[in-house]
């Protein structure tokens, strides 16, 4: 079969063609982006986040061995805009968001090529927040857009996904009076084609359909004072296979019939100061195992969030 012969290639190609944005392994979100205070949305006003941080890794098949000369090094920077209002809708506060990322890739598919640029942008027209004593949570509704600058045929020179999804989202943050934290961010993602897919430059267009998945970020820390220490990280599971042309894409390395299927569990360390006005700087750096057909490597996180 074609499909089969070229099963390898598609399978690079399809990681890299969304790869961007330090989105190892075709992400549209930044896996590991929200750790503490994740359910706890802040009271109403208009806040500033913005989340800096640089990711490498190198891409493992379906067996979790590398694959060779495949590789990605990518800095980025999100500068997020949230608002808070006194509106309440179920009891909760009602708010809204933008994300927009700029990124700088270097990405080896047997030869290394860059690009720099705007990725894709985040909108949420609807985040709902609630707080009950030492409980914190949030539900929203996210809508990815396909503005990332997209090559068709050459991944190694895409930064965005070309194509549209939506993301249900559920957070949730226990304080105690003690000082202990647990976050958790579920979220899953449901994705639409990129109808302008070419497996390599000069062939005919096809559609790619990257499977959704379930992911969530997650912290558990303590606090000293206006410092804060603690572990936090991120855990996703794609839920069904990519296709192409309706077909389901192997694995680099692996059983046919089950397609190609990412996975990855995260975790490392975290510190947060908080500042009398407050303001919050958080450092972080998450190390990825567990690894099955994405990009496996570590990514470092230095993160502002600024009342305006």
């Amino acid at each position: 079969m074609k499909l089969k012969r070229i099963g390898l290639a598609l399978a690079l190609c399809g990681l890299a063609a969304t790869g961007a944005q330090a989105k190892e392994g075709g992400d549209q979100y930044p896996n590991g982006a929200e750790n503490w205070l994740a359910g706890a949305v802040p009271p109403p006003g208009t806040y500033f986040i913005n989340y800096f941080g640089h990711y490498s890794g190198k891409l493992r098949d379906g067996d979790g061995d590398k694959v060779p000369d495949a590789s990605v090094d990518a800095w980025f920077d999100a500068l997020r805009f949230l608002k808070v209002t006194e509106t309440q809708i179920l009891g909760g506060h009602y708010g809204m968001h933008v994300i927009v990322p700029i990124v700088h890739q270097s990405l080896r598919l047997g030869e290394r090529a860059s690009a720099t640029g705007l990725g894709d942008i985040t909108v949420s027209p609807l985040v709902l927040s609630w707080h009950s004593g030492n409980w914190h949570w949030a539900a929203a509704l996210d809508f990815y857009a396909p503005t990332g600058k997209y090559k068709s045929g050459d991944g190694r020179k895409s930064i965005g996904t070309n194509y549209w999804s939506v993301e249900p989202v559920f957070a949730v943050t226990w304080l105690s009076p003690s000082g202990w934290e647990a976050s958790a961010k579920f979220m899953y993602n449901i994705k639409g084609k990129n109808k302008d897919f070419r497996p390599a430059p000069g062939a005919p267009k096809m559609d790619y359909e990257s499977g959704d998945d379930f992911h969530m970020d997650y912290n558990v820390g303590k606090r000293f004072g206006p410092w804060g220490v603690g572990l936090s990280g991120y855990y996703l599971k794609q839920t069904n296979a990519d296709r192409l042309d309706g077909v389901k894409i192997p694995s680099a390395i692996g059983p046919w019939s089950e397609g190609r299927k990412g996975e990855v569990f995260a975790i490392g360390p975290s510190v947060i100061y908080t500042g009398s006005t407050g303001t919050m700087f958080i450092g972080q750096w998450q190390h990825e195992t567990r690894v099955k057909n994405r990009f496996r490597g570590d990514k470092l996180w230095f993160k502002l969030i600024m009342p305006l």
